[in-house]
């Protein structure tokens, strides 16, 4: 009996990868440095945002009161107090019979409960005439109209988007804490790779997987501390896992982790004394995967195939990488789509479409980025969607319905 789950769905996968133990480690950014990193606390408002009542517009800060009987026939006029621009505060009260001239953004004066804009009055240096009646509370921005004093900004999980950038500073919140980036190495194993400036040999391959799961990576927030290749043999494979484990929080490897004579992956992390959670999905492509842990690190080793890698990547080792990060949502989102194109083929497997989203009379659609094959890296150019196909179809015409995971 092997002494690990084998061939499990996706969803297991997650189930046991989601759950492991997990310490993280957090830190202080400033604001500059801030965007996309995780917040690892609720951050509440320490005061309003905007902080006083302030005009929306160029006009006049007024009682509403006063223009009760106003129209064209009986308008009615108000002395001017003072002109109140943009960055200054108010001076003085305005009081029954008065006006204050006030720019956009600045404070209401006190007593003013309503704006009017320049345009519909007629003035001079010292009086505003109102032709119509204003309604108190009418055209004011109050105080906290944005955030109050104690509301929540963003909460512990949540990923640093512009606008929070904004908020923040809009509050005097210079710096924050987040949790720590995951860091990472990628270790591509098998004698026939080469380094991408070497030219071609005979049974040779330049490595691409090493630039595609990386780029992925980077994109994704992780630190990529270290990106080496290592030739088909089970000690080599092992001291490099070993080192990488000393200074990162996850180690992914690449082809080695099949059935064959020199798929050496699984001996080697049996050899560091790893425990082997599982190997292999049932997904196409990407099902050749195992997981391991080793001192409370994860080590997850990916197929040779740069579709298949990047594929299980999306699907397994990002939503990991994305927990690690302190994301409160880390498996990537579902939508509904209908295909533009058949595919062609059946599928005994659950199989992984690449595709690209397309909206089309207002509906979501799913078309295909190119080939399917799980050496085929060229599908991925373009490629924000994998469409999920359940095993046992047959081949899917145009118009079929599909659920498509969004990357």
């Amino acid at each position: 009996m092997n002494p690990f789950r084998t061939d499990i769905p996706v969803e297991e996968a997650w189930d046991i990868l989601l759950n492991l133990p997990l310490a993280r480690r957090t830190e202080r950014v400033p604001l500059d440095g801030a965007l996309g990193r995780v917040l690892c606390e609720d951050i509440l408002s320490p005061e309003m945002v905007p902080p006083f009542d302030r005009s929306p517009f160029d006009g006049y800060a007024l009682r509403g009161a006063d223009t009760a009987s106003a129209s064209r026939e009986h308008p009615v006029t108000l002395s001017i107090t003072e002109e109140i621009p943009a960055g200054s505060a108010p001076t003085l009260p305005v009081d029954p019979g008065q006006a204050a001239k006030i720019l956009t953004g600045a404070p209401m004066p006190a007593g003013a409960d309503a704006t009017v804009k320049y345009e519909i009055t007629e003035f001079t240096d010292s009086t505003v005439t109102f032709f119509e009646p204003v309604k108190p509370g009418s055209n004011v921005v109050p105080a906290g109209e944005d955030i109050r004093t104690g509301d929540l900004v963003a909460a512990a999980g949540t990923a640093i988007t512009p606008p929070v950038l904004g908020l923040l500073a809009s509050l005097g919140i210079s710096s924050v804490p987040v949790f720590a980036r995951p860091r990472a190495a990628l270790i591509s194993t098998g004698s026939e790779l080469l380094p991408v400036e070497a030219p071609l040999a005979p049974g040779k391959i330049r490595n691409s997987s090493r630039y595609t799961l990386g780029a992925y990576l980077q994109q994704a927030g992780v630190l990529l501390c270290g990106a080496e290749t290592v030739p088909d043999d089970t000690a080599s494979i092992a001291a490099a896992i070993g080192k990488a484990f000393e200074t990162v929080d996850v180690v992914l490897t690449t082809g080695g982790i099949s059935v064959g004579d020199y798929d050496l992956v699984q001996k080697a992390a049996e050899a560091l004394g790893a425990q082997i959670l599982f190997w292999k999905l049932q997904m196409k492509p990407g099902a050749a995967l195992m997981a391991a842990t080793l001192d409370g690190k994860l080590l997850l080793s990916l197929s040779g195939n740069p579709a298949s890698a990047a594929l299980a990547l999306h699907l397994i080792a990002l939503p990991c990488l994305r927990r690690y990060a302190g994301l409160s949502r880390v498996l990537p989102e579902t939508i509904s789509v209908t295909t533009l194109a058949p595919f062609k083929k059946p599928s005994p497997n659950r199989r992984f479409v690449r595709g690209r989203l397309v909206v089309e009379d207002g509906k979501a659609c799913f078309a295909q980025t190119g080939d399917q094959g799980n050496g085929v890296l060229s599908s991925l150019i373009g490629c924000d969607l994998l469409g999920e196909i359940p095993a046992g179809s047959p081949p899917l015409p145009a118009g079929s319905i599909l659920t498509a995971y969004r990357i």
